[in-house]
């Protein structure tokens, strides 16, 4: 697939292809579906918790006489039927982590690549860099290449601080180093936004497997 690279000032400076290997395969929906389920799960911390009657304080004096009052007999008074008593069947810690294979990893990760490819919500600009984080600069960049106001991925082929400081204070944009994106952070956006080098550094996270979808 060939697609135009922009400059940031919205203007056409070239074409790129992009390698069929990671943009142009079948999108597998279920292994998608299987990695934003494991990514919402491996953030739970699953520290939710309950008392039991063994763990409530208090209780130790029996509250009343086993006869004579006409209710019924009570041994404690942190009985769970009783109010302040422990709670039956509640919440315990516990891991919700789900683990996947990488193959499939990488196989929702390509799908949603392509996914956005298909869809036309991918744009390509050329590296560029700034003297110090300017959050008008990038906006005006986004502005440049049709972005404004949509939920953008900006993937970036190395750390830079700059850029991502200058993004940061943008509603709905966020930054990631190409290599290191989850399918999660592709379809939690609508539209990416990835540097020219950056195509090569997603390529090349792959290792062998790009070539083999």
């Amino acid at each position: 697939m060939t697609v135009d690279v922009l400059t940031k000032d919205g203007s056409k400076a070239g074409s790129v292809e992009l390698p069929e290997s990671v943009f142009g395969i079948e999108p597998n929906e279920h292994a998608m579906y299987q990695a934003v389920r494991a990514y919402l799960a491996n953030r739970r911390q699953g520290t939710h918790k309950i008392k039991t009657r063994a763990e409530v304080s208090g209780g130790g004096k029996k509250p009343f006489k086993q006869k004579g009052t006409g209710g019924a007999r009570r041994g404690s008074s942190r009985s769970p039927l009783n109010p302040g008593g422990g709670k039956i069947h509640g919440p315990k810690p516990h891991l919700y982590t789900i683990e996947l294979p990488i193959k499939v990893k990488r196989l929702a990760r390509k799908s949603a690549l392509t996914l956005r490819a298909r869809e036309n919500n991918l744009v390509v600009v050329e590296d560029f860099s700034m003297a110090a984080p300017k959050t008008r600069e990038v906006a005006s960049m986004l502005k440049a290449v049709n972005l404004e106001g949509a939920k953008v991925l900006m993937l970036l082929p190395k750390v830079d601080e700059t850029i991502v400081r200058s993004a940061r204070n943008i509603a709905g944009v966020s930054t990631f180093l190409a290599d290191k994106i989850s399918a999660y952070d592709v379809l939690n956006h609508g539209k990416l936004l990835i540097f020219k080098s950056a195509i090569d550094t997603i390529a090349k996270s792959f290792g062998e497997e790009g070539g083999d979808q």
